[in-house]
């Protein structure tokens, strides 16, 4: 047996454990077999299944248009290739915020079909009843508070939230809300990295930024974003940390090219 499959599998309470010890947690999005496998084995933590699927696998301008049925075929894909990191899954648009009932219907279909480990959620108080009946059934709930792309229509602009003291109020009593509800971690994306730390050290569940500095418990990426395969999008708070888009698009002119010279296939890739 290889240490991969020997490796320790991370779970809720590792994450517990990750930030009682002072040790940062990893995440990325994947959102295929392929990736995921890839992501597993380099030893990440944590492993979202984002609804940001809508944008870089479906071309979708915005996370909305993504159904609960096509976040539960992305999972799936995912959860093949997951030996060790925890798998996290989106709610998408339209999943949970009408009803706690079609919320937990939507969470039990995740689990069930896909065998992922927990769900995520965006939103705070407004969505406390859904949160609280998702973790009734024993379903773990990540949450999801500051920039909600689910709600970009609402705020019309994807720039950082919370800057006035009025809605950092707000978010930091969403964020003792949301650890009461029974949630394990949250998301706390585009906010002043000051209260971040401040909502980081309030809490005993564990903080995970995106722009939301370097004090959170952990930090996500896109994977898109993080291995510059869509360079076009350049966010602040985004590191890139390889140039896929000028790599991939070397390498297949460079198989255009030997196809129409006749160089590839050569003799020894031939039977």
């Amino acid at each position: 047996m290889s240490d991969h499959t020997q490796a320790k599998k991370i779970t809720t309470h590792t994450l517990l454990q990750m930030k009682e010890q002072g040790s940062k947690i990893s995440m990325i999005t994947a959102y295929d077999y392929s990736f995921a496998r890839l992501f597993d084995a380099a030893g990440i933590d944590v492993i979202l299944v984002g609804d940001s699927a809508s944008n870089v696998m479906a071309g979708h301008e915005t996370t909305l248009p993504i159904t609960l049925e096509q976040m539960i075929y992305h999972a799936q894909c995912v959860i093949r290739a997951v030996n060790r990191s925890l798998v996290v899954v989106d709610l998408p648009f339209g999943s949970y915020q009408s009803n706690p009932d079609i919320a937990v219907a939507s969470a039990i279909r995740i689990m069930k079909e896909t065998g992922a480990h927990s769900v995520k959620l965006e939103g705070g108080e407004e969505i406390l009843p859904a949160i609280q009946r998702i973790v009734a059934a024993g379903i773990p709930v990540m949450g999801h508070l500051g920039l909600t792309p689910q709600s970009i229509y609402q705020f019309g602009t994807y720039t950082v939230r919370a800057k006035e003291e009025a809605e950092a109020a707000t978010l930091r009593k969403d964020a003792a809300l949301l650890q009461e509800a029974g949630c394990f971690a949250i998301v706390l994306e585009k906010i002043p990295a000051g209260l971040a730390a401040e909502v980081s050290r309030d809490l005993s569940i564990p903080t995970i930024g995106i722009g939301a500095g370097n004090p959170c418990d952990g930090q996500v990426l896109v994977m898109h974003d993080m291995l510059g395969i869509n360079n076009t999008f350049k966010p602040r708070f985004l590191r890139q940390y390889l140039n896929l888009e000028t790599q991939i698009t070397g390498a297949v002119q460079q198989y255009i090219r030997d196809v129409k010279s006749g160089e590839f296939p050569s003799q020894e890739e031939s039977y």
